[in-house]
């Protein structure tokens, strides 16, 4: 899978690495010079950018916005896949090999908010961090080669944001992941004995999660899933030549279309799921042990539907930032 966001605005060259005060987030920008707009040619200072970076035990995620109207404007992007949290439930530590990736996604990260003038940033980090024994040297480094100031939220907060980051596809959290639980049942040859045995050891979490706080309640409920396994499912589901987030992001699927695209992965050799250009190699020893994670919250939380949102923990910063900011209305107004 290609790196999101080539195309808009592309990277600055190569930029003087001088040391430079920092900022606490959230209030002005962290670099402290103006936004140069590529395509204007000109420097604006005025409209306020926004952006929110996202790093997962997978994945490193930035999006780039501006408020328009009630919403706002994607101007810039970035995902790369560096598997942050491989080897972390083996060891407890993040490796010197994921580290260096993610430094080099990082600093991609920083020249574009750089590029693009921002002046309000959120930058996150989860359960990699938050599980491994080094989290807090891996943060100093990070703050010390690429200038940014990292923060390793808890899983509350990170709930909190994925749903924020839904809440326009919403109808009137366990400590758990796709690469931990790859790594301790194996992503490649997957049987169904080993796919359920994945699916236990997640109910067991999910069933502590439904007696302490209690299952679903009568009335119009469905299922909202976000990025990763669920936007993949949906993309093999839709039968896509490429992965095409406007088609992927707000469909819905029925409960029996989410089990036969399930049975149907199951089925796949490990060569058929990279072979799927929703999948590739990057995924394809991750997507079952993700499916795995789904049945376990479909069995516990029976719903007929599904609805895929291919957004999560990036715009739900960019929202709850433009929200204290007060950017919709003049009055804090959500999209």
């Amino acid at each position: 899978m290609k790196d999101e966001g080539r195309a808009a605005g592309g990277l600055d060259p190569v930029h003087d690495r001088a040391p430079q005060q920092r900022a606490r987030w959230g209030r002005r920008s962290p670099y402290g010079f103006p936004r140069h707009d590529g395509a204007q040619g000109g420097v604006h200072q005025s409209d306020p950018t926004y952006a929110a970076l996202d790093l997962g035990t997978n994945n490193c995620r930035l999006l780039v916005a501006r408020p328009i109207g009630d919403s706002f404007r994607v101007i810039d992007a970035f995902s790369r896949i560096i598997r942050l949290g491989e080897g972390v439930s083996t060891s407890g530590r993040i490796s010197d090999a994921a580290i260096d990736r993610a430094v080099a996604a990082l600093a991609i990260c920083r020249d574009k908010m750089r590029n693009r003038g921002v002046t309000r940033a959120r930058l996150i980090a989860t359960e990699a961090c938050r599980a491994a024994a080094n989290g807090a040297e891996f943060r100093a480094r990070i703050a010390d080669e690429v200038g940014l100031e990292l923060e390793i939220i808890d899983r509350e907060t990170e709930a909190v944001l994925a749903a924020t980051g839904c809440t326009p596809l919403i109808d009137p959290h366990a400590a758990v992941g796709v690469v931990t639980l790859a790594e301790r049942h194996g992503g490649h040859q997957v049987t169904p004995e080993i796919y359920a045995a994945m699916i236990a050891e997640v109910a067991a979490l999910v069933d502590g999660f439904v007696a302490e706080h209690g299952g679903l309640g009568d009335g119009h409920i469905h299922l909202l899933g976000t990025s990763g396994t669920v936007t993949t499912i949906a993309g093999v589901h839709l039968e896509l030549r490429r992965y095409e987030r406007r088609r992927v992001d707000g469909c819905w699927m029925v409960d029996d279309e989410v089990t036969r695209v399930i049975e149907r992965l199951l089925a796949w050799s490990y060569e058929d799921r990279v072979a799927n250009a929703c999948i590739g190699a990057e995924r394809a020893d991750l997507v079952l042990a993700g499916c795995a994670i789904l049945d376990a919250i479909r069995r516990a939380f029976p719903c007929q539907r599904l609805r895929v949102a291919d957004r999560g923990l990036r715009e739900g910063m960019l929202v709850q930032l433009m929200r204290e900011d007060g950017v919709w209305s003049g009055d804090g107004s959500t999209p």
